[in-house]
């Protein structure tokens, strides 16, 4: 359970506070009382709470200098909520450095406002929790970052399957339009840097682009490599698109010149009215970012470059045999469809930037579809000059085919070698997210949709890694987590099954009983009176 701490020095509110609500249901546990902070002090290091309620005004120690201490001396945890009146607002308002989870004036603290402000506690504290775990902070930054690989390029295989997504990693997408833009950082060849160099500076110039353009627009950035990125921007209703845009990124270009001494090169794209149409908005920057100069940074798409966009090369005929390649670590399909993308332009010598615009493209295919993808890429170019960006030095069709063939045998290689320990990535990966969201009602079709992989694949992998099937081994988990609510959150068995999104709790203790042998009132009944284990 929660252990929660009260801090005040008058009864009344300890009273108040101790029974305003039912805290064994809300799975918390009142682990003291103090009357002053000092006393409080001492309860939080005994006592080791998650949260605290105090007092922001209490003799011997008051709980502005309490969470002073217990932020530098124990970190993000206890969370505090605090106790105050109308006059503190001056302690307040410095108490908000602390990030403190909300303030209740006492004389209008009730049920509702106590809970509401305990709730969002508790919700803090799963954050943190996850955040601690590093294969749930690799897996989700994973999922956000294909994602929008996915988006920008068009790779989603139905609305449901982008809404799942979307939904599941928490992007609204409610705005008005939506605009794309293609920009690269262009560092001085005077001064010619180290990777490590390359990479600070990169991240660098990013944070602060991010800075900026956030203050215009709601906005995504999106990292391709250590020298392009994009940018996806959320605007509003009744915004000029093309105005704000324009501005944001030409004050970005500026101030990045300024603090870093490199340029910038953007395209922009249309506004379009849906996130489904971002790729094409994307297209259109992509064309616009090659006409962008030291003089002339931000270049937006016009119309007069339609042309060569509709005499772009059309790869979505192979875009299902590549994805399938990866996904089930085919290397003779990857091998067949690639080969046949390098005779394409092989036979083309003259469109050179439908070429290296369709190289790009599987370039970042391969990298948001495979675990590791850019280290992937990087050691298959390892002996090329800017490795794997090296495509952009390209200045002739005939070169970029030698890229191709390159990137086809590397490809082909890593997946043959690594087959088995990719498709236990993709296995460990769903299990983590199957742990993460167990009390919610998932299914074979949400959860491959999710990860971007097909139904069936993902039962099959399911079946032959973990010996068990997928909705076998989600049952199993949800009596596992179903056995420490009934035990250590002391729930209703109901209440459990609510919690757990089975439909009634007859059809719960049906489940429960089929992996456990006994019911869950049984299993209760045989914990609660087992005897004592001797010393």
């Amino acid at each position: 359970m929660i252990k929660l701490l009260i801090a005040d020095d008058e009864p009344l509110v300890q009273i108040g506070i101790k029974s305003m609500l039912d805290w064994e249901r809300l799975g918390i546990e009142i682990c003291g009382i103090a009357t002053n902070g000092e006393h409080a002090l001492e309860l939080i290091e005994e006592t080791s709470p998650q949260i605290v309620i105090t007092d922001i005004r209490m003799p011997v120690m008051n709980g502005l200098e309490l969470i002073k201490l217990c932020s530098e001396k124990y970190g993000r945890l206890p969370l505090f909520i605090v106790l105050t009146s109308y006059e503190e607002f001056g302690l307040v308002k410095e108490a908000i450095h602390y990030e403190v989870i909300e303030y209740l004036v006492k004389l209008e603290l009730s049920a509702d406002s106590l809970k509401a402000a305990v709730d969002k506690a508790v919700k803090r504290l799963e954050d943190i929790r996850k955040a601690e775990d590093p294969q749930a902070v690799l897996l989700n930054q994973s999922m956000s970052e294909k994602f929008f690989m996915r988006l920008l390029y068009n790779l989603f295989d139905s609305r449901e399957q982008f809404e799942l997504q979307a939904r599941d990693l928490k992007f609204p997408f409610q705005d008005f339009s939506y605009q794309a833009a293609c920009c690269e950082i262009c560092e001085s060849d005077r001064f010619p840097l180290t990777r490590e160099q390359l990479a600070q500076l990169y991240s660098g110039c990013l944070q602060m682009i991010r800075d900026v353009l956030t203050r215009y627009s709601r906005c995504h950035l999106v990292s391709l490599d250590q020298k392009h990125f994009a940018v996806i921007f959320c605007l509003p209703s009744g915004e000029e698109s093309g105005d704000l845009t324009s501005r944001a990124l030409g004050d970005a270009s500026s101030i990045v010149h300024t603090y870093f001494n490199v340029n910038l090169r953007i395209g922009a794209g249309t506004a379009v009215s849906t996130p489904f149409a971002v790729s094409e908005s994307y297209q259109e920057a992509r064309e616009a970012a090659r006409k962008a100069s030291d003089s002339q940074p931000v270049i937006s798409f016009s119309s007069s470059s339609a042309n060569l966009l509709q005499s772009s090369f059309n790869l979505s005929i192979f875009k299902r045999d590549m994805i399938r390649s990866f996904e089930e670590f085919d290397t003779d399909v990857l091998s067949r469809t690639l080969s046949s993308i390098i005779e394409l332009f092989a036979s083309h010598p003259n469109r050179y930037l439908q070429a290296i615009d369709g190289a790009c493209n599987i370039m970042y295919l391969a990298m948001s579809l495979l675990p590791e993808g850019e280290v992937n890429l990087s050691e298959i170019f390892e002996g090329w000059n800017g490795s794997y960006r090296s495509i952009y030095r390209c200045s002739s069709v005939e070169q970029i085919t030698v890229w191709m063939e390159t990137l086809r045998d590397g490809l082909c290689e890593i997946l043959k070698t690594r087959k088995k320990t990719y498709k236990d990535h993709i296995v460990t990966n769903v299990k983590h997210y199957i742990n993460d969201h167990i009390e919610e009602r998932l299914t074979l079709n949400e959860v491959s949709d999710v990860f971007g992989i097909s139904h069936n694949y993902l039962s099959v992998l399911f079946k032959k890694n973990c010996g068990i099937g997928f909705s076998e081994y989600i049952t199993q988990m949800k009596v596992t987590r179903s056995k420490a609510m009934l035990l250590e959150e002391n729930l209703k068995i109901y209440e459990v099954a609510d919690r757990l999104g089975f439909e009634t709790s007859c059809y719960f203790s049906k489940v429960f009983k089929k992996v456990e042998g006994v019911s869950p009132r049984e299993f209760l009944q045989e914990k609660t009176l087992a005897p004592e284990p001797e010393l």
